[in-house]
């Protein structure tokens, strides 16, 4: 198969995709592309569907400036035990994985293709076994009763809003039902900077969500207005990167 190399700014509108260089495979009832993409300080080979009715199909430009943020902070995120919500092709958790040795589980809508397309982008990374990978639908009961994710993340995942309350309902379990495996993790909150040169500190467990899709400001006030009705805290932390945590244990 003929490798494109893929440029983020062509999944804005407007922009022109390089047919000639995609071949897409029609071995299987999906059809897809693979392309590389370019993260900090890696490439990575990335399967996509061409098409998919969830839209997990493609990688968008929040994942790229989501993964730059990450760099950035890293402290955040490492030593941490970790859930992506909407993780679609898996990129953005083989890029934390391989970056910083991360703790990660992927999950996504119950849909055996997404699954699959994660576990075989893992293995074209060097990903060996594949990640843990939970199928979930936002507000249906999680087929975990305990987790002990100490961090939830996400990018891009706020285009549906009619999903707003499921998506809220699932972020609220994760949250309030975390068990951590340490009994001392839960007290042990990370420093960080923000952009305005304050200090604050990361608890566990919390909600790192990145957003760059354009949507409405009422849209994505809904979201932020809908997680703090459900007793959840909401900061900017900058470069539209935002932090949820459980009100109670909130140390910013």
């Amino acid at each position: 198969m003929d490798i494109a190399l893929f440029s983020p700014s062509s999944l804005f509108a407007g922009a022109d995709s390089d047919e000639d260089n995609e071949e897409k495979s029609t071995d299987t009832q999906q059809s897809y592309v693979e392309r590389r993409h370019k993260f900090p300080e890696m490439e990575l080979l990335i399967r996509e569907f061409s098409f998919h009715e969830l839209n997990a199909n493609l990688l968008w430009p929040g994942t790229f400036a989501f993964a730059e943020w990450l760099v950035q902070h890293r402290s955040l995120i490492e030593g941490r035990h970790c859930i992506e919500l909407g993780s679609g092709t898996g990129a953005l958790a083989i890029f934390l994985q391989k970056s910083f040795n991360l703790d990660i589980t992927t999950s996504d809508y119950s849909d055996q293709e997404i699954e699959d397309n994660i576990a075989h982008n893992c293995t074209a990374n060097n990903i060996v076994p594949a990640f843990p990978h939970i199928k979930h639908t936002w507000g249906d009961i999680f087929p975990v009763a305990e987790p002990d994710w100490d961090l939830v993340i996400a990018s891009d995942i706020l285009l549906y809003v009619k999903q707003y309350p499921n998506l809220i309902k699932t972020l609220t379990f994760l949250l309030n039902s975390y068990k951590p495996k340490d009994k001392n993790a839960v007290k042990k909150a990370i420093p960080l900077m923000k952009d305005d040169g304050k200090s604050m500190e990361l608890p566990r467990p919390a909600f790192l969500m990145s957003w760059r899709r354009r949507i409405g400001k009422e849209d994505e006030s809904t979201f932020f207005t809908g997680c703090e009705n459900a007793g959840l805290q909401v900061k900017h932390l900058g470069s539209r990167v935002y932090c949820i945590t459980p009100k109670e244990t909130t140390a910013i």
